[in-house]
């Protein structure tokens, strides 16, 4: 009898324990929940991002030997307007802000939504980032490229070896663009950041831009005057800002089109908007450089290296190889990820279609 009372209490014992565990479980599960839940409201009230289906690609492109831009006779010297710049986002409640491994953005690191600028004129307004001398001519609309893809082989470093391939392509539909740039790891792993919104002659102007992890799905919107970011935060947004892929396509177009001259020992500024926050980067052309790819052979291509910026949200930064005989296009891009964490991706094959139709029109007022 002693024996069956010991395991009723040890049967109760159990049983009690049981229960206060399930309800302990439940409770996670409901908070989890409630913070997808009003992730997945705040994403559906920010306008959405309609992929545009794949573009006809018909010709390869090889190695040319262009004329390099010159400094055109009306250029202005413009030097440094910003000395530095940045803005930083309070992380949404329960949710890390990582923009790639090793990219943490912790509450610690997080004060204030206010853009903090120091000017190098204290009254005067903030104006476009732009290098040393830039042209006062407009470049015409047509001038942008026609659809390209670059696809690029990828290795690096990441807690062990990384191999792999990577692609951006740019894509134009009369006024409306898109870039996107898809990482593919190890074959099973895919991670894409897509850019979409207008061409205008001098600049792209981005609208919406993702991120697509397979783990979650960040969004940034740019709206007349602001960036508003997926945790509800807006900060008022620069001129001529860029985002992540965005910047590839507008930098390859300043050279290509003469606005800004590419030489050793220059710098090229432009805003970047990024799900951590606003930051104004400077990249210092540093070299002259001979890349062996496996497709192209020997490509010709000034390195860019980015300086490091003050209260940087991130570890992450990129350099970039731009190709004057190949259009000025990004040929490598090495992603720096922290410690000796590393992505690096090198040209392949350029791949372009026909050169598309200029059509007046606004994509924001389509259905």
């Amino acid at each position: 009898m002693l024996q069956g009372l010991s395991l009723f209490r040890w049967s109760g014992v159990t049983r009690s324990k049981l229960y206060a565990f399930g309800l302990l479980l439940a409770l996670v599960l409901l908070g989890h929940g409630l913070i997808l839940s009003w992730l997945s409201e705040r994403t559906q009230q920010m306008k959405p991002l309609i992929p545009m289906a794949d573009p006809m690609l018909t010709r390869i492109i090889e190695l040319a030997r262009p004329a390099l831009p010159v400094q055109r006779p009306n250029s202005r010297s413009v030097g440094p307007v910003v000395k530095s710049a940045v803005a930083v986002l309070p992380p949404a409640a329960g949710v890390t802000l990582a923009g790639m491994p090793g990219d943490p953005v912790g509450p610690d690191l997080v004060e204030s939504a206010t853009v903090a600028l120091e000017q190098s004129e204290p009254a005067a307004p903030v104006v476009e980032a732009r290098s040393a001398f830039v042209a006062d001519d407009v470049p015409a609309f047509d001038s942008w490229p026609a659809d390209t893809r670059v696809s690029y082989a990828l290795k690096g470093f990441y807690r062990g070896a990384l191999y792999g391939s990577a692609n951006v392509q740019w894509q134009r539909e009369q006024s409306r663009y898109q870039v996107r740039l898809d990482l593919n790891l190890a074959l099973l792993l895919r991670y894409s950041m897509i850019s979409q919104g207008e061409v205008g002659a001098e600049s792209l102007s981005p609208g919406v831009y993702e991120e697509r992890f397979p783990w979650e799905l960040r969004r940034m919107v740019f709206e007349a005057g602001s960036v508003r970011f997926d945790n509800g935060v807006q900060l008022p947004q620069p001129p001529a800002v860029q985002d992540t892929v965005s910047q590839f396509v507008e930098l390859s177009h300043r050279f290509s089109s003469g606005r800004e001259v590419l030489k050793v020992g220059g710098e090229v500024m432009v805003w970047l908007a990024r799900p951590q926050g606003l930051a104004l980067w400077t990249y210092d052309v540093v070299e002259e450089e001979i890349l062996q790819t496996s497709e192209l052979g020997a490509v010709p291509a000034y390195h860019l290296r980015p300086r490091p910026i003050t209260n940087p949200t991130g570890v992450i930064s990129a350099e970039l190889w731009f190709a004057p005989s190949l259009q000025y296009l990004p040929v490598r891009v090495r992603i720096a990820l922290g410690a000796d964490n590393f992505v690096d991706l090198l040209v392949e094959r350029v791949e372009q279609g026909a050169a598309p139709v200029a059509v007046s029109g606004n994509w924001r007022d389509g259905p």
